[in-house]
Order: structure tokens, then C-alpha cells, then sequence
């Protein structure tokens, strides 16, 4: 019978009443079962001990980061609220001013060398404002294209702008201003051009009063109105009469879009001027893209108006660029533009502007130059005066400074400079290789080389002189006396890598690379185009014994209080060794000797003459204080013939004939208060050079016989490309004192020579 006897739980939960009596041994323990815990063991009862705390484990990368963008954005939050209890505070005590009170330009003032005599002035307002309801929608629609796509729905202000503008501070860079149409009005209207925090704010918190106070038709109103076109022109009206002579009413698509473009910077944009084409089209197609993208141009129109760019009439410009001091008024404003002053700074910022113009010898330019073409005319009654273009400039020895510039008569009929207008050189650019020889090649003033007519090794046709002249066996000194084609050929052809050496001397000088500047043996002759500006500049190096300057028109700089804003620091460099300068000026001398009307200015002076063909004539020449350059060319690009124009009895027009008399007038003129500088003795480079070398004698080329040189017909121009290194580009006449061949009227040969 099962012993019915309750027994006692295992684990009742409660403590034991003591810990002899709760002890089972080994054997008798009962094992614990999953659903009951085990019961715990006796705990003896011990003094409490205190523990030593733990040290704090250091902070983890990630742990430290997010404590600093925790305090960060703890300070972004403090700043920002800040930041806009600032600008409310400033909204709330800025005024939007009346436009028609503080709305004043001054004008920029121009002067000569001299501080005292008045070149011209800029900034005379041409303005005929007009109502926005006269304005085409298609005229308004390609402004917002250009300067505010989201003008009709933005607060005045460009978010995207600003944020751009705050990261180029971050970064170094300069404060950039607004693009919405409104800030660009407000700052036009009320503000200044002053790059700072507290202008550029100003700006902001007037564009978001005006953006709410005035409506959006008011605000776009004022800013046509207002917006500087170039030309003289401000306003949308003023700028459709000067761009294309019509009423704004009247503008077309095409025509809307280009003064869009153009707006944006007038002096970077405007097709009329060289350089600007490409950025223009550019840019013109970046307004019509606008105009699809708001859709208010269909992408049909695009393709059509995309290959349709306006026509630009050949208006006058206001009387501000009338004659010949337009040009150099056109050149300070570039210049001012290159050294880093905006357009409204030039155009009404009320500069003082002193330029390197002497005023007295660019009235000698002035008045040689009009009294010369009055002698062409006179001489020429047949020929088309008009057609007939002379680039004059004179540098200052030294410093580059431009003293005197003539780009012709009146910039206002003609905006082409011919003074910055590169052409074929002629014999003019043989100075360099005279430079390239003595340096590269160990020749000196009386290395013999070739006078008669040769064939260059490897050429296909023979290299002749002017009139197919030959000389013989002559020397250095004599190859640029006498100007003799064959021997600076066969300077250059003996030179190692002369055609490079060449360019290189040429480019030492200070003449920038341009059209024409084919590496060949024949590179002497003047195929390279220089502008008289530059080639005057190269002249002054060689003068000044090979130091280089760079040419500016800015002496100086001031704002209307008289505060000095600008001064030019361009530092000469010595880039010819000055030895062979002052051999090459010995040399150069006895062509001024040679030339009556160059040599009666009463100075001291080398000079080297040029005829590139019948494209151009050159005299480029010297003294220790100035060196000028004179060119002529014909036709509306500059590349007709100049035979119709030559003098009486001359077969042809020369270097040596209007150009030398022209220099020679001028220089007497402009010279006249200066003292006579003589230049020093030449250095006898490389000492007897290659004068015990013998010349390898090329198969003799008979001496042809002279004939007739037909007139070349008007109605044929010349080749406008450079000419290949089998041609002759250059015809050069014997300048020997002495030996002066004058031709009859009726025998049709040239001679250079003609007194």
C-alpha cells in the first residue's frame, strides 16, 4: 500500500530558519526539475566593502564628431537666429529711397599726359525712357531670358545667387553681387559698386521691399529704362535706336535677342568690335535657348532664328567718338576694362583718367597724317581717296607708353583702328632675323652673304631682289642698308633653326605672334602681320638695347575726390642682348642716312622700310626717346593694291616713298623741343663672325633683263594669304646714298630712291 504520507516540498520558497537545519547532505539533495528554480545558496553575512568606481572609457571618432555637429548646429541655430533678428531689425529701418532723387551718374573725365588738357568724357546719358506697354513681348521675354528667367514669380531675390556669392566669400574670393533683374535695378538705381557685406545686404533688403511694394511691370519698367547698352545708349529705346536705328516698337525677335545678349556686358558682347564675334554668337544663342525653356520661343523659331543673326547697321556714335580721338578714347576704355574696372565705373563713375597721350604730338599726328592724304588726293585725283587707310603710333623708348596713335580720320565713320590693325611687313621684320643671326648664328656686321639672286637648297624657285637687282658678295651692314632679300635669305637659311630664331627675336622684342608667321627661310622677307603699335613697340626695344616694355595708353587713375585708384606697373625686361642692339642700330642708321626725308628731322635715328607686294608700305623708325611706325594699305580689309595711290612718278608704292616722307614730317614735328640723344657705338659682335668662312657658290642665275613692270589692275587684289616659301612677298629697292635711279614717268620701273 503506497505510503500515503505527504512529504515535504523541495523548494517552498520560504528561507530556511536556519542554516544548520536546511542543510541536506549530498546524497539525500533533491535534483532541481525545469519547472522549479534551485533554491539559493546560503549568502554568509560579511561587512560591507566599498567598491572603486570604474574609469571612464574615452570617447570613440564617431562620438566626438556627432558632439561637434550637435554644438555646431547648436551654434548654426543661435547665428541664425541672430542673422534674422539683425535683418529684421535693418528691414525695418530701410527705406527704399525715391529713384528720381538719388538716381545721378558722374561723368568719367579723360585727359592727356599733361593732367591739364581734356581728351573726352564718358557717361553723357542717352536715354529716352519709355511705358512698358510700348516694349514688344518678345523684347521683354528675351531680357528675362538673359538676366532673370524666374523674374515673375521670385521676391527680388536669388536664393541660388546668394548662396554662390556666401560660398565665394567662404572661399577666398570676392563679393559677387545679385542676378535678379529687381537687385540689379536697385543697385543701379540707389547703390554703388562697392564689393561689401553691408551693401550687398542693403541690396537684398531693398530688392524684397521694392519686389513688395511696387509691382513686377513697374519694377521691369524702371529697369529697361535704365540698363546701360554701350554705345552711349541707356535704356531699351536708346539702345534700339544705336544698335539697329529703329523705335523699340520695331525690333524683331533676332534683333531682341542680340541687345540681350549685348547688355550683359556691352564692352565683351558687342559684335562691332574685334574680338567679340564668337562671344556674341555664344551668348545670343543663349538667349534664345531661354526663351524655349520659359516657353515663350517654340523650338521651330529657334531653329530658325539660331542661323539668322541680325544684321547691325553702320550707325553713327554719339559725337563723344567723333575723329581721330575716338580711337584712342575706345582704347582707354578697353583698357580700363582689362585692369579690372566694371562698366558703370567707366561709363559714370566719375574717374579722372590721365593717359600716356602726349597732347602736342598726337596734334603733330593728327595734322601730318590729314595733310598727307590731302597730298595723295591731290596727286591722285582718279583713285579713290576713301579706299586708302594709314596706321600711325608712336611708344616712348624705354616704357612703352603710347605718345601718339593715329587709326584714321574719324572713328565715328570707320571703327576699324589701322594703328592696331596687323598686316603683311615687309622688309620691316628683317631687323629680327638680323638679331636671330648675330645670336644663333655667329655672324656679324660683316659676315658676307648672298647678293644675287639664288635658289635656296631644297627650294624650287630662286629668291630675287627689288628690280632684280644683284649686288654680289655684300656683308651684313649692307644686306639692311640696301634692304637685300637674297642675303637675308641666305642670313636665315645659315642660321641654325633660323626661321624659329627669328621668331623668337621677334617675339623678345615685344612683337606678339600673328598671321603669316610661317617657319621658312624666307620668313625675313615679312610675310609675318605686325600692327604699327606693335611694331613701333619691337623698334623701341631694339632702341632702348634690347629691353622690353609693354604698351599701355593709362598713366593714371583717381575717383572725383582725387583719391589715386590706379597706377600701371609694368616692368621692363632686358630680352636682346644689347651688343647686338646696338650693332643692329648702326646698321639701321645708314637707312635713315640714306632717305632725305628721314634724315632731316634734326635727331639721331635707324629706321628700316618695307613693302609687302603692293598690300602695304612701311617706314618703322627710331630715336633714343620715341620710335614710331607708319603704314599704309588699301581697301575696306586692308589688302587692296597700293598702286593707284603711289606718287608721280614712282612705279610703285614703297616704303620709301609716302611712308618715309610722312615719318620724317611727323618726327621733325613731335621732336622738335627734345634734345638730340646720340646713340652709342656699335660692339662688333662675334668680331670677323663668318667672314673667313667661304660661301658655297650656287649654280649662277642669270641676271635677267630688265623689263617693264606692268601696272597692277585695280579691279584684281592682291593674295590675301601668306605667301609660300617659294614666293617673294617683299621688293625692297637699293637705298645707297648716291645710287638713286630716277625713273621717267612712262618706263613703269619702281625705285624706292625717288628724291
Amino acid at each position: 500500500m503506497a505510503d500515503k504520507t505527504p512529504k515535504k516540498p523541495v523548494n517552498s520558497g520560504k528561507k530556511p530558519a536556519s542554516s544548520a537545519t536546511s542543510k541536506t547532505s549530498k546524497a539525500t539533495k533533491p535534483r532541481q526539475t525545469n519547472s522549479a528554480k534551485a533554491a539559493p545558496k546560503k549568502q554568509s553575512v560579511a561587512k560591507p566593502v566599498a567598491k572603486k568606481s570604474a574609469p571612464k572609457a574615452p570617447k570613440t571618432r564617431k562620438q566626438k564628431i556627432l558632439t561637434g555637429l550637435l554644438w555646431a548646429g547648436i551654434g548654426l541655430v543661435a547665428l541664425s537666429i541672430v542673422g534674422i533678428i539683425v535683418l529684421a531689425v535693418m528691414y525695418s529701418r530701410t527705406e527704399l529711397p525715391d529713384p528720381n532723387e538719388e538716381f545721378t551718374t558722374s561723368t568719367t573725365q579723360i585727359y592727356y599726359r599733361d593732367g591739364e588738357q581734356q581728351m573726352g568724357s564718358l557717361a553723357i546719358q542717352n536715354r529716352d525712357p519709355v511705358d512698358l506697354s510700348e516694349v514688344p513681348e518678345h523684347t521683354v521675354n528675351a531680357m528675362l531670358a538673359a538676366e532673370d528667367r524666374t523674374f515673375w514669380t521670385n521676391s527680388g531675390i536669388s536664393i541660388p545667387g546668394m548662396a554662390r556669392a556666401a560660398l565665394r566669400i567662404l572661399g577666398g574670393g570676392e563679393l559677387q553681387s545679385g542676378s535678379t533683374i529687381t537687385q540689379q535695378y536697385i543697385k543701379l538705381m540707389y547703390l554703388t559698386d562697392e564689393q561689401t557685406l553691408t551693401r550687398k545686404l542693403t541690396e537684398l533688403i531693398l530688392a524684397v521691399k521694392l519686389n513688395e511694394e511696387r509691382p513686377k511691370e513697374e519694377i521691369l519698367e524702371g529697369y529697361l529704362n535704365t540698363i546701360w547698352f554701350g554705345r552711349g545708349a541707356y535704356g531699351i529705346q536708346a539702345a534700339a535706336q544705336a544698335y539697329f536705328g529703329v523705335d523699340v516698337q520695331q525690333l524683331t525677335i533676332p534683333q531682341s535677342a542680340a541687345l540681350a545678349a549685348i547688355l550683359n556686358s556691352p564692352g565683351y558682347f558687342d559684335p562691332r568690335y574685334e574680338g567679340n564675334q564668337e562671344r556674341f554668337e555664344s551668348r545670343y544663342l543663349y538667349v534664345l535657348d531661354g526663351m524655349v525653356s520659359m516657353g515663350t520661343l517654340s523650338p521651330d523659331y529657334y531653329k530658325l532664328y539660331s542661323n539668322l543673326l541680325p544684321t547691325f547697321p553702320d550707325l553713327e556714335f554719339e559725337e563723344t567718338y567723333g575723329g581721330p580721338k575716338g580711337y584712342l578714347i575706345k582704347m582707354v576704355e578697353a583698357e580700363l576694362l582689362d585692369v579690372g574696372f566694371s562698366e558703370s565705373q567707366i561709363q559714370g563713375g566719375g574717374l579722372v583718367v590721365t593717359t600716356t597721350v602726349d597732347a602736342d604730338m598726337q596734334a603733330a599726328m593728327n595734322e601730318t597724317a590729314a595733310d598727307y592724304m590731302e597730298q595723295v588726293a591731290d596727286t591722285r585725283p582718279d583713285a579713290d581717296i576713301s579706299q586708302l587707310h594709314m596706321g600711325m603710333a608712336s611708344v616712348q623708348v624705354g616704357t612703352g607708353e603710347i605718345l601718339a596713335l593715329y587709326g584714321g580720320p574719324d572713328f565715328v565713320s570707320q571703327q576699324r583702328n589701322w594703328a592696331t590693325t596687323a598686316r603683311m611687313t615687309g622688309s620691316t621684320f628683317k631687323p629680327y632675323a638680323f638679331i636671330a643671326g648675330m645670336r644663333n648664328g655667329g655672324f656679324s656686321l660683316t659676315s658676307p652673304l648672298r647678293g644675287d639672286a639664288f635658289t635656296p637648297p631644297g627650294d624650287t624657285s630662286s629668291v630675287n631682289n627689288f628690280g632684280d637687282v644683284n649686288y654680289g658678295i655684300v656683308d651684313l651692314r649692307m644686306a639692311v642698308q640696301e634692304s637685300i632679300n637674297t642675303a637675308f635669305v641666305d642670313l636665315v637659311s645659315r642660321t641654325p633653326n633660323g626661321p624659329d630664331a627669328t621668331v623668337k627675336a621677334a617675339m623678345d622684342a615685344g612683337v606678339p605672334e600673328g598671321e603669316g608667321w610661317d617657319r621658312h627661310d624666307r620668313i625675313a622677307l615679312g610675310m609675318a602681320e605686325v600692327s604699327p603699335l606693335n611694331q613701333a613697340n619691337g623698334y623701341a626695344t631694339i632702341a632702348s638695347y634690347g629691353r622690353q616694355a609693354t604698351t599701355r595708353i593709362i598713366l593714371e587713375v583717381r575717383d572725383a575726390s582725387g583719391q589715386v585708384l590706379y597706377t600701371p606697373d609694368y616692368p621692363t625686361k632686358q630680352t636682346i642682348e644689347p651688343e647686338i642692339c646696338s650693332d643692329l642700330i648702326y646698321a639701321m642708321k645708314s637707312v635713315v642716312q640714306g632717305n632725305g626725308y628721314a634724315n632731316s628731322i634734326g635727331h639721331e635715328a635707324g629706321a628700316k622700310s618695307g613693302t609687302a607686294g603692293s598690300q602695304a608700305a612701311w617706314w618703322v623708325g627710331y630715336t633714343r626717346q620715341v620710335s614710331t611706325a607708319v603704314m599704309f594699305v588699301a581697301g575696306d580689309d586692308g589688302i587692296d593694291d597700293l598702286t593707284p595711290y603711289r606718287p608721280s612718278g614712282w612705279g610703285a608704292f614703297t616704303g620709301s616713298s609716302w611712308p618715309s616722307r610722312v615719318w620724317g614730317d611727323y618726327m621733325g614735328k613731335a621732336l622738335a623741343e627734345l634734345p638730340n640723344e646720340p646713340f652709342s657705338p656699335p660692339s662688333h659682335v662675334n668680331g670677323a663672325g663668318h667672314e673667313q668662312d667661304p660661301l658655297i657658290t650656287p649654280t649662277p642665275t642669270p641676271t635677267p633683263t630688265p623689263t617693264p613692270t606692268p601696272k597692277p589692275s585695280p579691279a584684281t587684289p592682291a593674295p590675301t594669304g601668306p605667301a609660300t616659301p617659294g614666293e617673294t612677298a617683299t621688293t625692297e629697292p637699293p637705298t645707297t646714298p648716291g645710287v638713286t635711279t630716277v625713273p621717267s614717268p612712262s618706263d613703269g620701273s619702281t625705285s624706292e630712291d625717288h628724291p
